[in-house]
């Protein structure tokens, strides 16, 4: 028994001997290169989409160039490598640092960007690209997160190329958001919780303006302050969706 144990232990120092060799140290990596050559592969590797390779160079250079003269460039290229493989956490950390270590930056929108995309990321997910699933009933801490970094760059960068994109985003974004609202006020509707609901559709109407969903909860609105027993709220609610809307939506199933 005691040389079963003594071999297990054996067995798992030299795996973890071996895990800690196979780490990768940028210190020690590319001893023999100069900062120019270790850009001009992690480039390369990159615009190939050897994504992991490529940060391996630029985390080299980082590491050993931080004052280098395509440090920043390095530094954009790791936010969006992070990005191409999906690890929004990382990339979300390397735009950050970006801001961080270069406010002036002429690239700086670019990070507010990349941040962004990739809390967008974070809650569509690769497969809900491809399948029909509505996003509206799900967790949108980082759509809510994603709207406000693009709001942010909008404000702060009017003139950014990344701006036109950014808006687009903030539309799908804030459609999605608006309906999740709503959904959430019809749930308290259909559980008697009229004053929660009254709240939750205005809620709607007030922070999201344009999005499809708002007659509807104009509508969920009435019907709870008529639940409610303010008429005179309710009234007021009816007179201004009919001279807004050209077809008063109907909630089946209330």
């Amino acid at each position: 028994m005691a040389q079963k144990v003594i071999k297990f232990l054996l067995v798992s120092c030299i795996l973890a001997l071996s895990a800690c060799a196979s780490t990768f140290d940028p210190a020690d990596a590319y001893k023999d290169m100069s900062a120019k050559e270790i850009f001009d592969e992690g480039q390369k590797t990159l615009s190939n989409k050897y994504y992991t390779d490529a940060l391996q160079y630029f985390e080299t250079y980082d590491a050993r160039y931080p004052f280098g003269d395509d440090i920043e460039q390095v530094q954009l290229n790791e936010i969006y490598a992070y990005y191409a493989k999906n690890e929004t956490a990382s990339s979300l950390a390397a735009a950050d640092r970006f801001i961080h270590l270069h406010p002036t930056s002429q690239h700086v929108d670019y990070a507010y960007y990349m941040r962004g995309l990739s809390n967008y990321m974070s809650n569509i997910g690769a497969l809900d690209k491809f399948l029909p699933i509505d996003l509206s009933t799900r967790d949108l801490t980082g759509a809510k997160k994603s709207f406000l970094d693009f709001s942010d760059l909008v404000h702060r960068f009017p003139k950014s190329k990344y701006v036109a994109d950014a808006k687009q985003h903030m539309i799908f974004l804030r459609n999605i958001l608006a309906k999740h609202e709503y959904n959430v006020a019809l749930f308290y509707y259909k559980h008697e919780a009229y004053l929660a609901s009254a709240n939750r559709a205005n809620d709607v109407i007030q922070h999201y303006q344009g999005a499809p969903i708002v007659p509807t909860a104009m509508v969920l609105m009435v019907k709870s302050y008529h639940q409610l027993g303010l008429e005179e709220l309710a009234s007021d609610a009816t007179k201004i969706l009919e001279l807004n809307v050209a077809e008063i939506p109907v909630i089946e199933g209330i």
